[in-house]
């Protein structure tokens, strides 16, 4: 068992420390409001939570739930110290993490004093990078000890919702745990064994950016279906019957499917389906601002992409995939079609292989937009793989179909390889072309490859 002391009796700091107590540690509540003091010391819950109180009272009784104003005094007799303050957001929409900043300040005073190695776990949400830049430093300043030599600090986001956050805890799906080094999670994930769930231990910036992607995931969801209702309401459809329905496809709706960063959509559906909804709301007078984001967003993605490919300088440019995804030869409103238009347009020379598609094998819609939309680009079409990239300075991957092997056999170190399956560069944010990994780890840069 372990002793250790929570930073912030709030909904975060008191479930944790309450439920930390019902796991056999002795835990030390901290905070400045006096008044959430007494009442954990006389084995009430400072906030309103379901079962908070009952492990509370719990905790007390079994004299392993203590609380104090006093940070000297809870970090000095603890070995982990839990930071779950508040972090609220200013008008400007900044976060504001002067509460974390003085949880450390007490917590590195506290350490000017205490002997032996300590942890410091932030629960607090913060966005990546804040853990590095802001409280290690802190802490170093404040203790004049050295991070990973006499002190550890770790990320450890949770995932409890008001309401239900007492088994949330006690029954996690997931616990996501970040350090600088593997070893300094060691006491950390002592604390959660026994607990369901998967544990991913991770880096600081990771384990950081992990609860923002879910909480805005949340908050889509809720925006999502609030506009399908309201869209639902005003054409007098039966909400809750197409809800039943969309949500019983765990293959593609309710999945991991489309969750993983890559190349815009197109084809013949999602454009076409996300302009007729909007379309339809905007005829009634409904305004669904998701709903209308949606394809403005997809250009946005589209446009990053073509100035990466921009910015490498290359003229000479291979583009591995025309079609709008694998396995299939539809052209409309394929992301590739208008990466190679506007590549053309800067006066590129581009060559383009797919496996999928072929001038003598097109029949129908997709020959008809060739022949009548983009009739310069089935020219550029090359039947050699080999060729189409040994002639090309820069190499373009756009579907998932490229066999990688293949293509890293050929690659010479003077060309650079884009690859737009995967998260999209940090160059397009303005850092340098060197930071691209793709998801098979080749580079853009010279003479640099996996």
């Amino acid at each position: 068992m372990r002793a250790i002391s929570v930073f912030g009796l709030g909904y975060v700091g008191s479930v944790t420390a309450a439920c930390l107590a019902h796991a056999g540690h002795t835990v030390m509540g901290v905070d400045a409001n006096r008044k959430k003091v007494d009442m954990l010391e006389s084995g009430r819950a400072p906030v309103l939570e379901p079962g908070l109180d009952r492990l509370i009272a719990e905790g007390r009784r079994a004299c392993r739930l203590h609380a104090t104003t006093d940070a000297m005094t809870a970090v000095s007799q603890s070995e982990v110290s839990f930071i779950c303050v508040g972090t609220p957001s200013l008008h400007n929409g900044r976060l504001d993490v002067s509460n974390v900043l003085r949880a450390c300040e007490e917590i590195g005073r506290a350490l000017r004093s205490t002997k032996g190695f300590r942890w410091i776990v932030l629960r607090s949400t913060m966005l990546p990078g804040t853990t590095k830049s802001l409280a290690i430093p802190t802490i170093e300043a404040a203790s004049g000890k050295r991070p990973g030599v006499d002190f550890a600090v770790c990320v450890n986001p949770e995932f409890t919702c008001e309401g239900s956050a007492v088994a949330d805890f006690l029954n996690p799906t997931m616990t996501v745990l970040g350090a600088n080094d593997p070893a300094h999670l060691v006491p950390v994930r002592e604390l959660y064994q026994g607990l369901s769930g998967q544990m991913f231990e991770t880096s600081l910036d990771v384990a950081e950016m992990v609860k923002y992607v879910c909480n805005t995931f949340h908050a889509l969801k809720v925006t999502f279906a609030n506009e399908i209702g309201s869209l639902c309401g005003q054409l007098d459809v039966d909400v809750r019957a197409v809800t039943k329905i969309f949500t019983s496809d765990t293959k593609l709706n309710i999945s991991t499917a489309y969750l993983t960063p890559g190349f815009a959509f197109g084809g013949s559906c999602l454009p076409k389906d996300v302009r007729a909804l909007a379309y339809c709301a905007k005829q009634l007078d409904l305004d669904v601002p998701l709903l209308r984001s949606i394809m403005p967003s997809n250009q946005a993605h589209l446009d990053r992409a073509i100035e990466a490919v921009l910015a490498t300088k290359c003229k000479e440019i291979c583009v591995l995939g025309l079609s709008f995804k694998a396995g299939t030869d539809d052209l409309r409103e394929s992301p590739s079609v208008q990466l190679i238009k506007r590549l053309v347009g800067e006066g590129c020379r581009v060559r383009i292989w797919d496996q999928d598609v072929s001038l003598g094998r097109l029949v129908g819609s997709n020959r008809q937009f060739i022949e009548e939309e983009v009739p310069h680009i089935g020219v550029l079409l090359e039947t050699n793989f080999e060729e189409a990239i040994r002639r090309s300075e820069a190499v373009i991957v756009c579907k998932k179909t490229v066999d990688e092997e293949a293509m890293l056999a050929l690659v010479r170190p003077d060309q650079v390889i884009l690859d737009l399956r995967g998260p999209l560069p940090r160059s397009m944010a303005g850092g340098a072309m060197a930071d691209l990994i793709s998801p098979f780890e080749s580079y853009v840069s010279e003479n640099k490859f996996a």
